[in-house]
């Protein structure tokens, strides 16, 4: 059980910070700029929000098998299969929690005000100057809350990580598949026990996006 929580606690720390790094700049993009096929992009970000995670960690798999391109650059590389993995884990998981940091960060850029934004380039700031100044201390609420949402929700996955990383002790079995095994080997003890831990997990990082949601996106701390 405890194996099972580390590499779930790992999967779902991993796939917040590399999902930070993704979703600033997609947010940035969705929130300020307008050009040709922007709704076809937020449609895709948004899809596994409606997605069955089966589906999705199909589709996830087709993509990094052994015979396709990403799994076999994967595999001469690090010689090793991208599949059944956890780093294939962790590639379902961005893909899977994407919307859950895109969409809170994007928010807090659109409620940030144009002036704010006009008297950076007043100054002569540039973007990147624009985005370290301005947008991040004006939104760090936003990024908050898609920090947290975005761990709680790997925390918790099932579908997507069972599809794609399968049950590997050790390696890719995460608290929620071990969770399942316990009731289905009817280990009543062992899954309440794991069943409180999530529970209290997710509790806690909802407590902090609620919390965080209280006070204005704008500089919310």
């Amino acid at each position: 059980m405890i194996e099972s929580l580390v590499i779930s606690l790992q999967l779902a720390l991993t796939t917040t910070l590399i999902l930070l790094l993704i979703a600033l700049p997609l947010a940035y993009v969705l929130a300020f700029q307008s050009f040709f096929g922007r709704t076809v992009l937020e449609v895709m970000v948004a899809l596994p929000l409606v997605l069955p995670p089966t589906v999705l960690g199909y589709y996830v798999l087709l993509l990094i098998a052994p015979d396709s391109f990403a799994g076999s650059a994967w595999a001469f590389m690090f010689d090793s299969s991208l599949a059944f993995s956890f780093s294939g884990m962790v590639v379902a998981s961005v893909v899977y929690s994407l919307p859950f940091a895109v969409q809170p960060m994007q928010q807090a850029f659109r409620a940030i005000p144009a002036t704010w934004l006009e008297l950076g380039k007043v100054q002569g700031m540039n973007i990147k100057q624009t985005l370290r100044h301005i947008i991040l201390p004006a939104a760090k609420g936003g990024v908050l809350v898609a920090a947290a949402l975005s761990f709680a929700h790997t925390m918790g996955e099932f579908g997507v990580v069972l599809m794609v990383g399968g049950s590997i002790p050790g390696e890719t079995k995460v608290a929620s598949i071990a969770l399942f095994e316990f009731v289905e080997m009817q280990q009543q003890t062992e899954a309440a026990q794991l069943a409180l831990i999530l529970l209290v997990v997710s509790f806690v990082m909802l407590s902090l996006v609620y919390s965080v949601n209280r006070k204005p996106l704008l500089g919310g701390s």
